[in-house]
């Protein structure tokens, strides 16, 4: 016999006046103990075919998913406030009401709201079935009465159930929430997708067990003040967490972005010093970016270094390594690095496109026509990254005039010279003697 808490779900084998976990005084029930299933051979119990899917219609939300939604899965989708949760998940709604019935259950807008919403987004659709509702125990009453296809609760953080103490929002509620919602969608088979909040460290709120609970953890990111959203996942039981859906943020709502390179570089001019090219992977998608570089001289004592899309300390690190190894200093410039599109760029592969950035903005040169990729050391080399080939094919099918990569024995001068950025060293005693020739300059 074990006894559990009512409250929190703890479980243990003696019976105490309160529960050791949430503290709960006489929560602890009886609960016997169920005949447990029999171990088979794991040569029987592996699955013969791929879990079945409920392909939404939404290609980019259904790349990240790895197909589509699997049969009786939940989901949890997070996000910064504003970012587009709630408006992603009503056009996903919409394109599965296309052939199937869908119950969107609502704890933050009134039925009104969301069919103001759904008509300004173009989600109009009879078998879409809207409901303002924060009680568990009414949401599964209704999906046994609709029977949908798809079930979609916004947010898990307004959702209560009555057997639980505290208030919705609390760790006890989301907790006991989310393993009733995830009892219902391994019930009936129906995909459950939870809208989950975060905190402002950008973490999903609410207890971790929330996280372990579901089957697909989604993360919806970008600047709320661009167009652009990233979708990405960052947990999977069904599919690779390497995929990324992009989306922008229109008047009708969220519309899909197939081509994304056209969308970061389709402006772009190698014209103007600072520029630069860099055939990335985002997750598993090749694609191209612009990484920008702003070097002016500083009227203060302590120069300024503004960064956005990079590691800060990895751009340190490559001025630091531009005027040991390669005679560009910018000890008295202020230095303001930016990735077009507002994506964060954490692949060390982006060192070598930032210097050339750097480089070409101190220098006053344009690159012209030029990507580049590569990782670089504090010896001043510049070394190889994996899926070369991948970044080259997506350099060359935007037309891209030079590539710049590292490997072998290639050194940060040579791999400016072969951007046409060429620098002269000063013989001295040190390093700080060292000067950029400032072609062109009078």
């Amino acid at each position: 016999m074990a006894f559990t808490c009512r409250s929190c779900g703890f479980s243990t084998g003696k019976w105490m006046g309160f529960c050791p976990q949430c503290r709960s005084q006489g929560a602890l029930v009886a609960v016997m103990g169920a005949t447990g299933a029999a171990p088979v051979p794991v040569a029987e119990a592996a699955a013969t075919t791929a879990a079945p899917r409920r392909v939404s219609g939404m290609g980019e939300a259904d790349r990240v998913l790895g197909g589509g939604l699997v049969v009786g899965s939940v989901v949890l989708l997070g996000g910064e406030p504003g970012v587009g949760k709630s408006t992603l998940l009503l056009h996903l709604a919409a394109a599965v009401a296309s052939e199937q019935r869908v119950l969107y259950v609502s704890g933050e807008e009134s039925v009104r709201q969301i069919g103001i919403r759904a008509d300004r987004i173009e989600a109009m659709r009879p078998e879409l079935l809207v409901m303002a509702e924060t009680d568990v125990g009414a949401v599964e009453d209704a999906v046994d009465d609709v029977q949908p296809s798809l079930l979609v609760v916004d947010s898990v953080q307004t959702c209560r159930v009555a057997e639980a103490d505290g208030a919705p929002g609390g760790v006890t509620q989301v907790r006991a929430s989310g393993a009733r919602l995830a009892a219902l969608a391994r019930r009936t088979g129906i995909p459950v997708v939870l809208v989950g909040h975060v905190t402002k460290d950008g973490a999903l709120a609410g207890p971790k067990v929330l996280e372990h609970l579901v089957d697909v953890v989604l993360y919806l990111e970008g600047d709320p003040d661009r167009g652009l959203r990233y979708l990405r996942s960052l947990k999977n039981r069904y599919g690779s967490v390497d995929q990324v859906g992009v989306f922008e943020m229109t008047e009708r709502g969220l519309a899909e972005v197939t081509d994304p390179t056209g969308v970061f570089v389709g402006d772009w001019t190698g014209g103007v010093p600072g520029t630069v090219l860099y055939p990335g992977l985002y997750g598993r998608r090749s694609l191209l970016f612009e990484v920008q570089a702003l070097v002016a001289p500083s009227s203060t004592p302590q120069p300024r270094r503004s960064v956005k899309g990079v590691e800060p300390a990895r751009v340190h690190q490559i001025v630091a390594v531009l005027e040991r190894h390669a005679g560009v200093s910018c000890a008295e410039h202020d230095i303001y690095v930016n990735v077009v599109g507002g994506l964060t760029l954490r692949d060390p592969a982006a060192d070598l496109p930032v210097a050339l950035a750097i480089a070409s903005s101190r220098l006053g040169l344009p690159v012209g026509a030029v990507a580049a990729f590569g990782e670089i050391g504090l010896a001043g080399e510049v070394r190889a990254v994996p899926h070369e080939e991948r970044r080259r094919r997506e350099a060359e099918r935007f037309s891209v005039g030079r590539l710049v990569t590292g490997g072998g024995a290639r050194r940060i001068d040579a791999a400016l010279a072969t951007a046409g950025l060429h620098t002269q060293r000063v013989t001295g005693n040190g390093p700080s003697q060292r000067k950029p020739v400032l072609e062109g300059a009078t």
